[in-house]
């Protein structure tokens, strides 16, 4: 791993890319502590954490606050994080199957994607202006008690403050998309990444603290971070996991060269969709969080608490994730075409007549693959979040199975972008 690298560093592009990187998630962490201008920030960070305690502020909002890497507790800049932009990622996903003219669009190429990324960044500011008007309202409310200085207008103060948060949605739209044009790796994968990973060192120090008998708080820590060392493995070898489809090609004569005649294959992932099922999942999950921060009324919070913990959120999590592993993944491979440059090329699975047959073989072995990665990734999403539920241990809701899902997808892909440069420079990779 450290010979990997350091032959990283010797490409002068890859250094680059990953200097830039980590200048640009450096700088949204730094964001997540900018306190928004007319916020009493210790008032405010005392009254979160009491209602987090006594679970009056609903657990709903402590995992909003985890995936936004502790900016919301802080009521920073980057308070609505990358939330709006996924949920306007969905809902353009949806489109593509219900409007007609977006999937035209996603079938377009280079034209199209950009007109959909257009509309997309729209939809983003639309919803970060919903969520920073429903958050300014919620912690203005006898929940949180928020109160402005009188010193400036009322109604200048919560402009200001809907203003910075939709801002701060805009800037860390720009830093991903920065990310996946000159870094490494998908740049909003990559911001969930390191939110997730800097609620980890305090999770830790929760856990030792979670007791009076502080060595069976050290205890508990470690059984814990030995069961997540021992789960990574596991995990990663689905990932990587692959149904592999041989294909054979015919020898013809092509002038005075013989084509064709090699063997290859298909190779299908088991989890193709990565770890865009569980992002998609956590945040429609989340999203009644949302509503009941915008709308604030109680029926609405109890809901957003019901779905966001307990039976019915380890159902709906489930339900999601199985889901969208297989909406993503028909998004991403088509069998339809996947058979037709088969055909076109001289190929044929054997034992499986070309067009259509290969077509419905295809699909059927997509189907039958897609089923069991996608219960995986369900269970060890759940799982976690049973027990967290009945111990209350920060440690297993830092290190848990969306958690964990997401930070080893995200470190699997980045690697995975990192070695096929560094496989173009005659270097050796992470992957033996």
């Amino acid at each position: 791993m450290l010979n990997s690298l350091l032959n990283a560093f010797k490409v002068p592009e890859l250094r680059n890319k990953i200097l830039f990187t980590l200048a640009i998630l450096a700088l949204y962490r730094l964001g997540a502590y900018l306190p928004v201008p007319g916020i009493p920030f210790h008032a405010f960070a005392t009254a979160f954490t009491e209602q987090n305690a006594s679970n009056a502020g609903g657990v709903s909002m402590t995992m909003l606050d985890l995936l936004t890497g502790g900016a919301l507790s802080n009521f920073s800049v980057f308070s609505l994080g990358i939330m709006p932009y996924i949920t306007a990622s969905i809902i353009m996903q949806l489109m593509q199957g219900v409007i007609p003219a977006v999937g035209r669009w996603a079938k377009e190429g280079e034209t199209g994607r950009r007109r959909i990324t257009q509309i997309t960044r729209y939809l983003t500011l639309g919803l970060g202006l919903i969520n920073a008007i429903g958050y300014l309202l919620l912690f203005q409310s006898s929940q949180y008690g928020v109160v402005f200085s009188d010193q400036v207008p009322h109604w200048l103060t919560s402009i200001v403050i809907v203003f910075t948060l939709v801002t701060g949605t805009a800037v860390i739209m720009w830093m991903g998309e920065l990310i996946t044009q000159r870094g490494v790796g998908n740049g909003m994968s990559l911001i969930i990444f390191i939110s997730i990973v800097s609620r980890v060192p305090s999770a830790i120090c929760s856990s030792v603290n979670l007791t009076d008998d502080i060595g069976l708080g050290v205890a508990i820590t470690l059984l814990i971070l030995l069961v997540v060392l021992a789960c990574i493995p596991a995990i990663i070898f689905i990932e990587r996991a692959q149904r592999r489809i041989p294909v054979n090609y015919a020898k013809r004569v092509q002038g005075r060269r013989m084509m064709g005649g090699q063997n290859t294959y298909i190779p299908l992932k088991v989890n193709a969709a990565g770890v865009i099922p569980i992002i998609f999942a956590s945040c429609l999950i989340y999203f009644p969080a949302q509503l009941a921060a915008l709308f604030n009324v109680g029926w609405l919070k109890s809901f957003a608490d019901a779905v966001s913990t307990g039976w019915l959120n380890w159902i709906l999590t489930l339900v999601l994730i199985v889901f969208f592993a297989y909406f993503y993944t028909s998004m991403v491979f088509n069998p339809e075409e996947t058979s037709d440059n088969i055909r076109k090329q001289g190929g044929f699975i054997p034992g499986i007549r070309p067009g259509k047959n290969t077509t419905e073989y295809i699909r059927n072995v997509l189907k039958r693959i897609t089923l069991p990665g996608g219960l995986f990734i369900a269970a060890v999403a759940v799982v976690p979040s049973i027990l967290f539920y009945f111990t209350g241990n920060q440690l297993i809701q830092a290190f848990g199975g969306t958690s964990i899902l997401i930070m080893i997808g995200v470190a699997l892909d980045t690697m995975m972008k990192v070695e096929s440069q560094l496989k173009m420079h005659n270097y050796e990779g992470f992957f033996k």
